[in-house]
């Protein structure tokens, strides 16, 4: 039996940056002694989540995967602990800026990056402003079995999802910062955010976990909510709205890939029929 637990954090930031990585690799410290294999922090850790609002000094923030301060705390645990950790980092790459993400192995080393491919600009998420699209295409990373990654926005897609099940993944992480629409108070996707995802789970019958934050920064609450589900979409852990902590999963990945080939989505696929989902409106 392949089995691998997996854990994912939940907390609220400030904008101390040497704090939240504190907080965060205690989190990852607690995880790890629980048994977790791999801990999925939630988006862009280090700070409040700042593209709420559009401010060019916030891009002295950025650096490159080397030398950033979250990346390089989180290879030092990783290595202390030789657990992985899929960590989100605002990267900057001579004069471009992306929204990406380092999966740090057992061994403290970056296996690679992947920049975010879906990047939001609206009231609140304007990210645009900050962040290229992604070049890396979708990513697909060895360690206890293949894991594939998407950020945030890109839980949203479910050509995201296919492509890295596509690509050999047998779990899926999301790492997230999401919370209210500034304009539309009466609009919580709490409920429609976690539907996406849980609806990857069943339509590609793979595990998904996803991280988000919770607390209020500026005008914005960010809604948590952060769970782990099985490949038939059952929740096995999960966190409120407003709690702080640490959940944890044991999954079953023999079991997946057995009702995965039961199912006969794969094999049932029409390729030939699927062009237009390649072309633009």
């Amino acid at each position: 039996m392949t089995e691998i637990t997996v854990a994912a954090l939940q907390c609220a930031f400030s904008t101390e940056t040497a704090a939240n990585i504190a907080k965060i690799s205690d989190m990852v410290r607690e995880a790890a002694g629980r048994g977790a294999q791999v801990v999925l922090p939630p988006e862009l850790f280090e700070d409040h989540y700042f593209c709420r609002v559009e401010d060019e000094a916030l891009f002295a923030n950025a650096r490159p995967a080397a030398d950033h301060p979250s990346v390089m705390a989180m290879q030092a645990l990783a290595s202390e602990l030789a657990i992985h950790i899929p960590t989100s980092f605002f990267e900057s790459d001579g004069p471009h800026h992306y929204n990406s993400l380092a999966m740090i192995g057992p061994d403290g080393r970056i296996a690679g990056v992947y920049r975010k491919s879906h990047i939001p600009d609206g009231p609140g998420y304007e990210e645009k402003f900050y962040f290229r699209p992604g070049n890396t295409g979708f990513r697909v990373w060895d360690g206890p079995v293949p894991m594939g990654v998407g950020v945030c926005w890109d839980q949203w897609y479910p050509e995201a999802a296919r492509a890295m099940m596509l690509m050999g993944a047998q779990v899926l992480f999301y790492p997230t910062a999401i919370g209210s629409e500034p304009y539309d108070d009466e609009l919580d996707t709490a409920r429609m955010w976690r539907r996406a995802m849980l609806g990857h789970a069943v339509s590609n019958v793979v595990p998904v976990v996803a991280a988000n934050r919770i607390g209020r920064e500026g005008d914005q609450t960010f809604y948590g909510t952060s769970f782990i589900c099985d490949e038939w979409g059952d929740v096995l852990a999960e966190l409120g709205r407003e709690e702080e902590g640490i959940i944890s999963a044991t999954l079953d990945i023999d079991r997946a890939k057995r009702h995965r080939a039961g199912m006969g989505f794969f094999r049932d696929r029409r390729p030939d029929l699927y062009g237009r989902l390649a072309q633009d409106v």
